[in-house]
């Protein structure tokens, strides 16, 4: 199965649970797996295989921690206005750095916005500088000042 059809499918059952249920509350424990096969009655073989298959089908990238920010490392939303005819080779450009966790293009005059991360606010400035450079064009440092609600997880529905 290609990667497109294999994108295109419906989640198992169990790949729902896992892909809804999962995303607060992930158990904290040497063996987090585990105890999720044992809330869903199967084993951990089994969870580990399903998040390995949705993470190979690209419906999933990772599953980690969603920290509070700047409690671990620092981080900055940051915004860049891309001429529409460089827009897809400046994206490639920014996602190629692996502080970068999420890039993706908006309707406004700064049309490519990203999220870096890094260990201090140092490093997160030199990422910025790199795209610069990269790119040549200004990128818009905007970072948090009060958080006010962040929150990651929604209810995802199938058809």
């Amino acid at each position: 199965m290609d990667l497109a059809t294999e994108r295109d499918r419906e989640p198992s059952p169990l790949e729902k649970r896992l892909l809804n249920d999962y995303q607060r509350g992930f158990p904290l424990v040497s063996r987090p797996y585990a105890a999720i096969a044992e809330d869903l009655g199967c084993d951990e073989a089994t969870v580990i295989a399903a998040l390995e298959s949705l993470q190979e089908s690209g419906t999933i990238s990772r599953i980690g921690a969603v920290v509070t920010p700047h409690r671990a490392g620092w981080s900055t939303l940051a915004a860049m206005a891309v001429p529409p005819d460089r827009l897809e080779a400046v994206a490639e450009t920014v996602s190629a750095f692996p502080e970068v966790n999420h890039n993706y293009e908006r309707e406004h005059r700064l049309n490519l916005w990203f999220v870096v991360a890094a260990r201090d606010r140092e490093a997160v400035r030199c990422v910025l500088d790199d795209i610069e450079r990269q790119t040549g064009l200004a990128v818009f440092d905007l970072p948090l000042v009060e958080a006010y609600r962040l929150d990651l997880g929604f209810p995802l529905q199938w058809d």
